[in-house]
């Protein structure tokens, strides 16, 4: 049998109310144990609960929500108590107590609720990876797409295409029972074109924006020589004052990252130690190589720079424009004052606009790498298929890439995959 499980799964104390959730087969027994009866389903019952010696510990309102038509799929019970720490702290005891004697309950671990909604079919595995980064979700580009996968808009796109590919396999099946001892079977009339049809489909939400992007942030790394005015541009953009800035060469040693939005766009800034060659500091030239590898795994550089000899692709940048003695050039992408303030918000607005067009359209479901490989996956079996023209070996492919999309929605998974996707989440979730 399904153990019990408890937790707060409202926001952590004190808060006005505090939402205790209890899941599994014996929540209606915890339930009338606590508040001396079972309420009507459905409706919020005001009572007063009280522990196994009866003594008064809240008056609450409890929902009684028999399953499986509830969240996890099993018979749940609500306790909505007032949020003091003291409250939330003695009704758990409470609950605890009860299996010494009474139903057996435990307390429940990170994502448990969710698991269990996933392990009865309440969800599946891209609604859940969609919930796991909605709850994470710190701007509204995130919010929206993390509630575009968790709404199962993903979802209904991998089942519509295991349709289409089950409709594709049947054929193909027909096609090797009816075919004649002494024929050579040959592969339906319009099996290309619907294969096809399909993989372009598929390539279009390869094409997209990756969901890890938009979850860690754009990453804009500062880059250039010592004393160019990355950690003052540095603090500019993350308004504060998270790099030290001197004017002796060399002050930035190492990769410091900041995440911050800007005009609701999820970014991450790296300030990087000053590039120059024969550094005789050894610590200064770990630092120098760690900025060549951020700059290697930066979506875009800002290059501060003389003109010309920074990475191909970064964004030119005249900086430190206060200063009389400040390097000019003659085509920088913007001129800038991180200390004045001069020409940064026509920064600002160009890093959003560059961004948006790099990230996921708002509203818009994003691939994590996981979906990313297993939906290559289908692709490639797909691509295989269009290549063989015998039946059996296009019909082997096409198993394969029905088993790439069971795996999408976690109809085929390992346990080592879900404990890391579901200990993303809060106890009580």
């Amino acid at each position: 049998m399904t153990e019990t499980i408890f937790a707060l799964s409202s926001g952590a104390p004190p808060a006005a109310i505090a939402v205790i959730r209890i899941s599994g087969p014996e929540a209606g027994n915890a339930l009338c144990a606590l508040a001396g009866k079972l309420p009507a389903p459905r409706r919020a019952v005001a009572v007063t609960l009280r522990d196994g010696a009866g003594e008064e510990l809240d008056r609450a309102l409890a929902l009684w929500l028999p399953g499986p038509g509830t969240a996890t799929g099993e018979d749940i019970a609500e306790l909505h108590c007032h949020g003091g720490r003291a409250v939330i702290a003695s009704v758990e005891a409470a609950l605890a107590a009860l299996s010494v004697s009474g139903p057996k309950l435990r307390r429940a671990t990170s994502g448990e609720f969710t698991r269990r909604a996933f392990a009865n079919g309440k969800i599946d595995l891209a609604e859940a990876e969609g919930l796991a980064d909605l709850l994470s979700a710190e701007t509204e580009l995130q919010r929206k797409s993390a509630l575009a996968m968790a709404d199962g808009t993903f979802s209904r796109q991998v089942e519509h295409w295991r349709r289409e590919l089950l409709d594709c396999s049947a054929a193909l099946e027909a096609v090797l029972d009816f075919a004649d001892e002494d024929d050579v079977a040959s592969l339906p009339v319009d099996f290309a074109g619907k294969l096809e049809g399909l993989g372009g489909e598929i390539a279009d939400w390869l094409n997209r924006p990756r969901a890890e992007t938009l979850r860690e942030g754009f990453r804009v790394v500062l880059a250039g020589p010592p004393n160019s005015g990355k950690s003052t541009l540095f603090n500019a953009l993350v308004e504060s004052e998270a790099a030290i800035t001197a004017p002796i060469a060399g002050t930035t040693r190492d990769v410091l990252n900041q995440s911050v939005a800007i005009g609701g766009v999820p970014f991450r800034f790296a300030d990087t130690a000053g590039l120059r060659h024969n550094s005789e500091d050894a610590i200064e030239a770990i630092g120098v190589e760690r900025a060549r590898a951020a700059m290697e795994d930066a979506d875009l550089i800002l290059w501060l720079g003389p003109e010309g000899t920074g990475p191909t692709g970064a964004w030119e940048l005249e900086p430190q424009i206060d200063r009389q003695n400040h390097q000019g050039k003659q085509r920088p992408r913007h001129r800038i004052s991180a200390l004045t303030g001069e020409g940064m918000d026509a920064l600002r607005r160009d890093l959003v606009a560059h961004a948006r067009a790099a990230l996921p359209r708002p509203g818009a479901a994003a691939l994590n790498q996981r979906q990313h490989g297993l939906l290559s996956d289908a692709a490639g079996a797909l691509a295989a298929a269009l290549r063989h023209s015998d039946p059996l070996l296009a019909a082997e492919e096409l198993r394969l890439a029905r088993l790439a999309f069971d795996a999408l929605l976690g109809r085929t998974t390992t346990e080592d995959m879900l404990d890391a996707l579901f200990g993303r989440f809060c106890i009580g979730k």
